[in-house]
């Protein structure tokens, strides 16, 4: 459940937990202005900068976050990225929040956007984007310093907030200190309300330069301090880490226009880079991405595993994307895609929610039991192992990889086959790599080069930095079943998509001259199969496959489609995609003798939930930027382990 608050007779919110007020009596907008934003030199620190990243200790009702982002806003020299990274043990809730709004106008429609995407905030490391991805809230929802010490990130300032050192002494520790620093670059300010000696001294050892200033009533004083240790300062290294010197944003060529390559593509625009993205087709999404509608959903397990944790990632990730594209105009809601929700059927095996996850709570946002009444409407028994994500929904993948490809910043060349990268030696040290057609003509060059290129990969590394370097992948090839409805069969679907046993998108506009609302159900699992177009007989045996799968996962559905999978096939689709040895994505550096080349691929048959995700990982690696997603993870989708397979 959310934090409970109590509200004192003058508005202020109180928290039992501690004892405490969350703002002092005379209200927490000059604090937040005067002790922390202007206690770290902002905004003029940030002046032109690329990005800025603030550490804050206790987000509260988000008020240092509102008025960082206002300022931003107001800025004409403002970063090209802000970055508000907060550390949370006991957030409230959305309505809690909304109670504590700002009666500033400007600021209450920020705090109004704010609150409606403050949901579902489980244990873990959260990313909420603003401003069509330039203003990144990241929370880290747990103990401080335990969030502290496992993420990865370098801070340009730290808000040290929180209930006072007597009622909350850990927030203040010498080890939360200690881990504070650890995420500090040489003059990085931090400033605070607090000036116990405590915490003065506390600061002093770990390297920071301490001073009091004036303080903002009730307060005398305040606390600035500047990171300026006598030792070396030495952050935190390893597989997943970022570099050690954030990469400047030039030219960049991105191979292969499906959803993982648009999804590079967009990010890598959103943080200035001039992005080509390259493909031997003779439009984008020619291959896996050309499915006429997939799902993207979050997964889950009693034990919350690493890919539960993943995917719910990349489904909030995923569902804010197409939002944030619809706003601009280059997707339509109910067209393009839909948060429907999506039922899961456990036809092999019951759904089985996490165990440690309590309802009412933040787990009830993703999933749930699902309910007699959503049972009813897809025709299942009420005893029907099933749950219900609420955070998941179905979108047209050639559409959302177009919509990427039409924001700024990127452009797309189509009938570029490329056939071999060739690095060529710059004065600066740092390779241009050139794109060369299978003649050996330049097709495109760029200092920066993200393969995307799924089952392609391999021949392109092999060619490019010999047989040594292809990676232990896997092709997958998947073949879905679809058509358009007929008014019978039209009444036999659920209102919305299932999965559990393949999946069923019920009611979707279907891309083309098709005439009519469609069904597309699917997708085979062929391991090892490359073979395209697949040949007639394969394509019915993959057809009676998926109406098998359907007859199990939803018997009322496929009887209404039933006529469609007892004739020859007449709407099929086949695609190769290709999967990493522990089925989770490559994201990273290609190899350490190839400064400048990466890759984003393996997605599998989850590249609509994790994608969008991947694509901002890769992103945050480049640039030396907080990571969308816990640490931990990072670390498990990092192409540094396919080395460690070789």
């Amino acid at each position: 459940m959310s934090e409970p608050i109590d509200w004192l007779p003058d508005g202020t919110p109180y928290s039992p937990r501690f004892g405490d007020r969350y703002h002092s009596e005379l209200g927490g907008l000059d604090q937040a202005r005067h002790v922390f934003l202007g206690g770290c030199g902002l905004p003029a620190a940030w002046a032109d900068a690329p990005q800025w990243r603030i550490l804050e200790t206790g987000f509260g009702f988000g008020l240092n976050f509102l008025v960082a982002w206002e300022a931003w806003k107001a800025d004409p020299r403002r970063p090209r990225l802000l970055h508000f990274v907060s550390a949370e043990a006991f957030p409230v809730s959305a309505d809690a929040m909304r109670q504590a709004m700002p009666r500033e106008p400007g600021l209450r429609l920020l705090a109004e956007e704010l609150a409606t995407r403050f949901q579902g905030l489980l244990p873990g490391v959260h990313r909420l984007a603003f401003e069509q991805g330039r203003v990144l809230l990241t929370l880290y929802i747990g103990d401080a310093q335990a969030m502290l010490r496992r993420q990865q990130l370098t801070a340009d300032s730290i808000y040290l907030d929180g209930f006072t050192p007597e009622l909350n002494p850990d927030l203040w520790s010498a080890d939360t200190l200690r881990a504070l620093a650890r995420h500090c670059r040489r003059g990085t300010q931090l400033s605070t309300w607090c000036v116990a000696r405590t915490v003065r001294d506390g600061l002093a050892q770990h390297g920071f330069q301490v001073r009091k200033v004036d303080g903002v009533p009730p307060k005398r004083h305040n606390l600035h301090a500047v990171f300026d240790p006598a030792w070396q300062p030495r952050g935190p290294r390893g597989p997943g880490a970022q570099p050690q010197e954030p990469i400047t944003p030039r030219r960049c060529m991105v191979l292969g226009a499906g959803i993982a390559g648009a999804a590079a593509a967009a990010s890598l625009s959103r943080r200035g880079w001039q992005v080509t993205v390259l493909d031997a087709a003779d439009a984008p999404a020619a291959g896996a991405s050309a499915l006429p509608a997939g799902l993207f959903c979050p997964h889950v397990s009693p034990d919350d595993s690493l890919l539960s944790r993943l995917s719910r990632d990349g489904a909030r990730l995923t569902l804010a994307q197409l939002q944030m594209l619809s706003g601009q105009g280059l997707l339509q809601p109910g067209t393009d895609w839909c948060d429907t929700g999506v039922l899961e059927h456990g036809v092999e095996a019951a759904p089985r929610l996490p165990r440690d996850w309590q309802s009412p709570g933040p787990g009830d946002h993703w999933s749930r039991p699902a309910s007699a009444d959503q049972l009813s409407a897809a025709g299942l028994p009420a005893d029907a192992p099933a749950c219900w994500h609420a955070q998941a929904g179905w979108v047209r993948p050639a559409r959302l990889v177009q919509a990427q490809l039409a924001l700024p910043g990127v452009r797309w060349q189509g009938r570029a086959c490329v056939a071999r990268l060739a690095p060529t030696d710059t004065a600066g040290g740092a390779p241009v790599w050139q794109a060369l057609d299978a003649q050996g003509n330049l097709l495109a060059e760029a200092e920066l080069v993200v393969l995307a290129l799924g089952p392609a990969t391999n021949a392109l590394l092999e060619h490019s930095l010999g047989a040594q370097a292809a990676w232990p992948l896997q092709p997958i090839r998947g073949q879905v079943s679809w058509d358009v409805h007929t008014p019978a069969s039209a009444q036999a679907m659920p209102p919305f998509p299932v999965n559990g046993h393949g999946n069923l998108v019920p009611a979707m506009p279907l891309p083309g001259d098709a005439a009519g609302p469609g069904w597309v159900m699917g997708s085979t699992f062929e391991r090892d199969q490359t073979a395209l177009p697949p040949s007639p007989g394969d394509q019915a045996a993959a057809h009676a496959a998926n109406g098998a799968k359907l007859a199990q996962l939803l018997p009322r559905a496929y009887q209404g489609l039933q006529g469609f999978f007892d004739a020859p096939p007449r709407a099929t689709w086949g695609a190769v995609r290709v999967a990493s040895p522990d089925r989770l994505p490559v994201v990273g550096p290609v190899s350490d003798q190839a400064a400048g080349l990466w890759a984003l691929t393996a997605m599998g048959s989850r590249g609509l939930t994790l994608s969008l995700l991947c694509g901002e990982l890769l992103a945050a690696r480049l640039h030396d930027e907080p990571l969308p997603l816990d640490a931990r993870l990072a670390a498990a989708l990092a192409s540094e382990r396919l080395g460690r397979r070789r």
